[in-house]
């Protein structure tokens, strides 16, 4: 692939996300039982979470009311699912957990998570992904 190719499909990308109205939470920071290493095991740590998430285009607030369009909330109830399953090893396994929940409402076209391990390493560390509906992994991961 060459610069020029990788470059044009970057912008389609952008263009893509641009064209969609979007719901978002940022820097939510939560105690979360993460990591794989043992010593991360039987305690918590603190975690950021922002998520971006594209509506269907054809969802709109017509009456005013927060059930005809999906909300921030949802985003955090996502993320509250996830934690509740349980110690998870890798963020990106959290991450993976966090879109699927969220993309069980077919009103999301898709979703941008970010996680931020925030007492590992220098600053903070951890994971982006962005899920298109209908192109996930598998759950069983």
């Amino acid at each position: 692939m060459t610069e020029v190719s990788i470059l044009a499909g970057r912008l389609q990308q952008r263009a893509a996300e641009e064209a969609f109205d979007k719901i978002f939470i940022r820097d939510l920071v939560l105690d979360c039982h993460i990591g794989v290493y043992e010593e991360e095991k039987g305690v918590t740590q603190k975690v950021g979470f922002s998520i971006e998430a594209a509506v269907a285009p054809d969802i709109a607030s017509r009456h005013d009311e927060i059930a005809e369009v999906p909300s921030y909330d949802n985003l955090v109830e996502a993320i509250h699912a996830t934690l509740a399953e349980g110690h998870i090893n890798l963020v990106e396994t959290m991450a993976e957990h966090i879109a699927q929940h969220i993309l069980e409402d077919k009103r999301i076209v898709w979703v941008k998570i970010r996680i931020d391990k925030l007492e590992r390493g220098p600053a903070a560390v951890g994971v982006e992904i962005v899920r298109p509906r209908g192109i996930g992994r598998s759950r069983d991961l």
